[in-house]
């Protein structure tokens, strides 16, 4: 059953919401993290795809794909407050060559939105890939049942919902509240409502949202970071140019990988030692296969 097709279950009772975390398992074949170094964002995202099965491991022919970035500051590329457009551009481009039927790109920014939009780059690269660039507007809200442990319900863009296939794509920065804003912080790009509220338990909170969106793949740029007075930074001395791209199905162990950017470790942050407690994901990279190369 295709995710979009859903909808009406979701209504009814939930029944996408019992699914198993784990909705898309890598194959034994290929590695869980690839992590991937190089001079071209474009070039590193397209290898750590490749690592992983190649996009079609995760896209088939017709389906219908939401990409992730997070566009939540009026900021330039250089100042690493957002995804960096050419890895979504090369995201949106892999999808569609592997038979997409539409790619669509969407957050809700911090910021207003066409500004953020604009700025970061992001809706000119994904437009030129191909894709449908979409502004959070409320007609596309929905309150719906996230059963999650702390957060229950919230009013979600129903675009995420709708899509067969959603690939994460978050930029690696600091966060003042999360330590860290990853792939799974990610995630609060996709609703409407006082996101404010969710402070009250931001770790629980994210944790809650990961297991609801369950995306197929997390591409995280690390090309350039945001290493100071995240999580929107302004002054080019906060980013560090990085010219990392990882890639992975566990999202738990893409962001667990990620923190070491940071001179972290998956212990510093909390909400990935819930994430493990309740199986959603390996923090402990002793665990993992990891290809990590230099293109």
């Amino acid at each position: 059953m295709k995710r979009r097709d859903f909808i009406k279950n979701l209504a009814a009772g939930g029944l996408f919401l019992k699914l198993q975390p784990t909705l898309f398992v890598q194959k034994k074949s290929f590695p869980d993290l690839a992590w991937i170094q190089g001079e071209s964002p474009s070039l590193l995202t397209k290898e750590a795809i490749s690592s992983l099965g190649g996009i079609e491991h995760f896209i088939s022919r017709g389906d219908l794909v939401m990409v992730k970035p997070n566009i939540g500051w009026d900021r330039t590329p250089k100042q690493a407050a957002c995804t960096n457009p050419q890895v979504i551009k090369t995201v949106v481009e892999l999808c569609l060559n592997a038979g997409a039927k539409e790619v669509k790109v969407m957050d809700n920014p911090c910021n207003q939105a066409r500004r953020t939009y604009a700025r970061s780059g992001i809706a000119t690269a994904a437009k030129e890939a191909g894709a449908k660039v979409l502004f959070p507007t409320p007609h596309r809200l929905k309150k719906m049942a996230l059963d999650g442990e702390w957060l229950k319900e919230w009013e979600v863009y129903t675009d995420f919902v709708e899509a067969d296939k959603i690939i994460n794509v978050p930029i690696a920065k600091t966060h003042s509240l999360s330590k860290l804003s990853l792939g799974v912080k990610n995630w609060l790009g996709a609703l409407g409502g006082n996101r404010n509220q969710l402070h009250q338990k931001l770790d629980q909170a994210m944790i809650d949202l990961a297991a609801f969106f369950k995306p197929c793949l997390t591409v995280m740029d690390g090309w350039r970071i945001l290493i100071r007075n995240g999580p929107q930074g302004g002054r080019l001395s906060d980013t560090k140019l990085h010219k990392t791209v990882m890639a992975g199905v566990d999202y738990i162990a893409v962001d667990s990988a990620s923190a070491s950017f940071f001179e972290m470790t998956p212990q510093d942050l909390p909400y990935l030692q819930i994430a493990h407690q309740r199986g959603l994901g390996e923090p402990n990279l002793e665990r993992l296969t990891i290809e990590k190369r230099t293109v």
